[in-house]
C-alpha cells in the first residue's frame, strides 16, 4: 500500500529538508537560464530557518520525508508574496505544487490578510507559468531577478484562492 502526500505548516525541524529539497529542484531552472547563481541556490540554511520561523511555509511530506514547499508573506501593500514552491522532480505533475499553492493562498488571506496573490518566475518557464496560469494567476508585467534573470510577475485576486486546486 502506497503512502499519501500531506500537506501542513512547516516547523523548525523542517528547514533543513527544505533546503535541500530547494537545491535539488531548482537546478533545472538553473541550468534553463545558465545561472547558477539564482537566489534558491545560493540561500542560505539560516535564512530559510528564519523564514519558517517568520512566513507562511507550507510543505508536502511522503511520511517524513519533505517533498514539496512553498512560502509566502504579505507585504506591506496587503498583497502576499509567494516564493519558492519547489517539488521533488519524482513526484512532478501529480498536482502536489497546486496542493502547495491553494495552503498557502488559504493561510495568506485568511489569517494575515492578503488580497492579492503575487508570484514571479522565470520568462523561460513554460511549466511554471502553466501551471500559475492553471490555477488562475494572470501575467501583469515583467521584472528582472536580484540575479539577472527575466521574470513575470503574475498576480490574482485572494477571493480566488479556492479554486486552485
Amino acid at each position: 500500500m502506497g503512502m499519501s502526500v500531506t500537506i501542513s505548516a512547516a516547523n523548525e525541524r523542517d528547514a533543513e529538508q527544505i533546503f535541500r529539497l530547494q537545491y535539488l529542484c531548482f537546478q533545472s531552472e538553473a541550468a534553463l537560464y545558465g545561472n547558477y547563481r539564482i537566489d534558491p541556490l545560493v540561500q542560505t540554511l539560516d535564512s530559510v530557518r528564519e523564514e519558517v520561523a517568520a512566513d507562511c511555509v507550507f510543505v508536502a511530506r511522503l511520511g517524513e520525508e519533505v517533498v514539496g514547499s512553498v512560502r509566502g508573506r504579505v507585504t506591506e501593500d496587503g498583497s502576499a508574496a509567494i516564493g519558492k514552491l519547489c517539488v521533488h522532480p519524482r513526484l512532478q505533475g501529480h498536482g502536489i505544487g497546486a496542493r502547495l499553492l491553494k495552503a498557502a493562498e488559504s493561510a495568506l488571506a485568511e489569517e494575515r490578510g492578503a488580497t492579492v496573490f503575487r508570484l514571479f518566475t522565470g520568462h523561460r518557464s513554460e511549466g511554471n507559468l502553466r501551471l500559475y496560469r492553471k490555477v488562475g494567476y494572470e501575467a501583469v508585467g515583467t521584472s528582472k531577478g536580484a540575479d539577472g534573470v527575466p521574470m513575470i510577475v503574475l498576480e490574482k485576486p485572494a477571493g480566488t484562492y479556492a479554486a486552485t486546486a
